[in-house]
């Protein structure tokens, strides 16, 4: 009896080890909340081209926009497991719309299989060239002179934009004007007129502003200063512990095969740590230390679950 079950655990070990041999022998698709064109899709687009060499076959983008991430994360997690769908989600998708709405079409935490890190996504505290505040000490203390009157530009109050002006309001002890706008293209534009005091948004969407001098950065909401932009203070220089990054991670739906998830894993990483494609992403935004191990992964998300869970009931969000 032991024999046989012996045998058939080996022939089921030798089964999954050829069909992770021979993996991908199809195209393999990775899923994205985002539509084209975006900054996510833009980073997509640059790992499939190099996976997609790496590999010897196609990884094929597949956009699902809309529902705050939700469509494109339901797609993703409903697929089958069998190594041919990958999720390149955002922190929206893995962690905060668990603690934002009451009910969602899938299970952030049941329903993947960390896979792999692609990177951090900085954001950026920016006013207007030529506007009088020329630092975050004098945003803070102006906002503390006259309370109400300062206008802070975001997406809106349950996105990442939204969220930190409202930590910011709580840690700082702030009473500022929150403008939510439907488009970061359209905050950009009426921080630049002078229609609102303040813009909060991420570093990749506003770099080329700053670039043209147009926009001054005068803080990043990392914990410590970033890659290029390491004379702009991190907000936690002036109020500790302030951190807020959005980031980017690889996952498979539940149940696909562990040796394909250590596989995507492992080219996952080597296209990360290639220097010439961690520079391309990185101009688009994010910045990448490797794609670290499916467990170092998992680890992180339960620990980001356990802080947004902190965050959200601080800033006061109730899932709706």
């Amino acid at each position: 009896m032991k024999s046989t079950r012996f045998s058939a655990l080996l022939l089921a070990l030798l089964a999954s080890t050829a069909f992770a041999q021979s993996w991908p022998d199809k195209p393999v698709r990775l899923v994205l909340s985002q539509p084209p064109g975006s900054g996510p899709d833009n980073i997509a687009r640059i790992l499939s081209d190099s996976l997609t060499r790496k590999m010897g076959q196609s990884i094929v983008v597949d956009n699902k926009p809309g529902g705050q991430n939700a469509i494109g994360a339901q797609n993703a997690a409903r697929s089958p497991a069998d190594g041919y769908t990958f999720y390149l989600a955002t922190t929206a998708a893995l962690v905060t719309n668990a603690y934002l709405f009451k009910s969602l079409p899938y299970d952030p935490q049941k329903d993947f299989a960390p896979v792999g890190f692609i990177g951090k996504s900085p954001f950026a505290i920016l006013v207007e060239a030529n506007s009088p505040i020329k630092s975050i000490q004098d945003l803070l203390a102006r906002a503390k002179a006259e309370p109400g009157k300062v206008s802070i530009a975001n997406e809106g109050p349950k996105t990442f934009s939204g969220m930190i002006a409202r930590l910011l309001n709580a840690r700082a002890n702030l009473d500022t004007t929150l403008v939510p706008y439907v488009s970061i293209a359209a905050a950009v534009q009426d921080t630049l007129g002078g229609r609102v005091d303040v813009l909060v948004a991420d570093v990749a969407s506003t770099a080329q502003f700053v670039k043209q001098g147009r926009l001054r950065m005068i803080a990043v909401t990392s914990p410590k200063r970033i890659e290029g932009w390491e004379q702009v203070p991190a907000l936690a220089e002036i109020v500790p512990g302030f951190d807020m990054v959005g980031w980017m991670a690889v996952v498979a739906p539940v149940g696909t095969p562990p040796q394909i998830v250590q596989r995507m894993n492992r080219e996952l990483d080597a296209a990360l740590l290639d220097k010439e494609i961690a520079a391309k992403i990185h101009n688009v935004g994010p910045i990448s230390e490797g794609a670290g191990t499916p467990e170092q992964l998992d680890e992180f998300l339960r620990s980001e679950h356990k802080r947004w869970a902190e965050i959200t009931k601080e800033i006061g969000v109730l899932p709706e």
